[in-house]
Formats: C-alpha cells, structure tokens, sequence
C-alpha cells in the first residue's frame, strides 16, 4: 500500500542526527574566521548540554541569534562553500535507523523532509544527500549577495515548523493525517499534533510525558548500552528497528483514525 500524497517529515538534530547541527556549522564558521574562538567555545558547551538534556527555547533562539549575528555582512557564497566541510561531517552522525525509515517512506510513495531550526543553506544541502525531497529550514534575509543578519520568514522551530508544513502540505497536497512526523523535543509538539502518525525518537522528559499520555509510539535510536522501542520488546539492529518503528507508526494512526471515525458515529445525547 502506497501513499502517494503523505510524507513523513524529519526533526533534524538529535533525531535525525546525534547531536547538534549547528555545531558543526560552528566549526567551520571559525575555521574561516566568521566567528571568534570565545563563540565557538561556547558553542561547545552548548552543544553538549543539547545532545544530553535536549533544548530550551531560550537555547534554541540564542543559537539563531548567534547564527544570525556571525553571517551578518558575510557573502551568501561564502556560506554556501562552507557545505564542503559541514555537510560531509552532519552525514557521518546520521543514524543508521533514520536513514532505514527514509527508504521505507520512500518505498511507501512518500515524499521525505527535514524540518530544522538551522540554515536552509546547510540543511537542503544535507536532505538532497540522503535522497530526500528537500529541506524546510530557517532562511536568512540576503541582499546584494550579503546577509543582514535578519530573518527573511519564520523561525522554524514550535510553531513556526507546523506553519511552514502546513504551507507545505497546502501546495504540495499532502494528506497530513496520512502522513508521519518524528522528533525528540516537547518544542516540536506543534509539527507532531497535526500528523496522523506522530512518533517519539529519544524524547526528553517533557515529551516522553505527552507520548505516554497519548499512547504515541516512543522509540531509541543508536544509544549504546542498549536499542529498545519501548512499546514493544527490545530489538537490535538499525534496520530491524527502524522497520518497528515504522509499524509502531502506522498502528497508531489507524487506530487514532478509527477513535476519530467511531465518535464521528455516536450519537448525539
């Protein structure tokens, strides 16, 4: 069975990938001098605080801001080389069952997206690598080839992910009821309430809570001491795992959909 007008849409950082995107974007800003050392120091730290405890919001938008401010005045072109180094190094952390789950949507007739707070210059790169559709990421305002250290459009992040796939959806003409949203981080409860088949990947506390109370599937990726799917037994094995969580996907979605069928049947009182 096949659907043709659904797609499955990708958090990127610690659920697409382990760790933080903009990192590696660090990296290579202050290898070509756009940042100072102090920034990517503490851009570190950041980062691993993110891949152990997840982001807040108030980490979430100092990274945009600190993104912002170190490509301000800097040549779009400039950036857009930088993919020569960053890319290459965001692949290498790629979890073997996301990319197992990207090939089954795909099997499956779905389109395939990563929805990321991070640039559009680095992430589009990254989903045309993977065999994805494409990339819906944070845009940076350009002019005369220069960023101004603006926003050109939403922040993708909470709700600015759910207004950019409901854009999406609206001109691609995508049934997101049929469609699949995966993500770690209670931020991203806005992208995974308006798909039919939300699914939990290394959930911080805080979405772990709504999971469990709303009987969404909730599932481990490449944790070495063991890879579990929760709601089922222990599996190992990336693709064995990546083809449970999958199932876990789809089981949820028809049975939400027939709790939403038998109310539509009940009879008013």
């Amino acid at each position: 069975m096949t659907d043709a007008n659904a797609a499955a849409f990708f958090d990127l950082d610690r659920t697409l990938i382990s760790g933080s995107s903009a990192f590696y974007f660090g990296v290579a800003a202050w290898r070509n001098k756009m940042i100072p050392t102090a920034d990517l120091l503490s851009d570190g730290a950041k980062a691993i605080s993110f891949k152990l405890f997840g982001a807040t919001d108030e980490s979430s938008e100092s990274v945009r801001d600190r993104i912002l401010q170190a490509v301000q005045g800097q040549q779009q072109a400039d950036l857009i080389a930088l993919n020569e180094e960053i890319v290459p190094r965001i692949l290498e952390k790629v979890r073997p069952e996301s990319r197992s789950l990207v090939d089954m949507h795909h099997e499956a007739g779905r389109d395939c997206w990563i929805v990321s707070a991070s640039p559009v210059e680095v992430v589009a790169p990254l989903a045309k690598a993977l065999g994805m559709e494409g990339a819906i990421a944070t845009t940076s305002e350009v002019v005369d080839g220069r960023y101004t250290g603006q926003l050109d459009g939403p922040f993708v992040y909470g709700e600015g992910k759910a207004e950019a796939i409901a854009k999406l959806a609206a001109e691609r003409g995508y049934d997101l009821r049929l469609s699949f949203s995966y993500s770690d981080s209670a931020s991203d409860l806005p992208m995974m309430e308006m798909v039919g088949h939300p699914v939990a990947v290394n959930a911080d506390k805080p979405l772990a809570t709504v999971a469990h109370q709303r009987g969404w599937p909730m599932v481990e990726f490449s944790r070495r001491t063991k890879q579990a799917v929760k709601t089922t037994t222990a599996i190992s094995g990336g693709g064995a795992l990546a083809s449970a969580t999958y199932a876990l996907g789809r089981r949820h979605g028809r049975i939400h959909a027939q709790a939403i069928r038998g109310r539509q049947l009940l009879p008013w009182r």
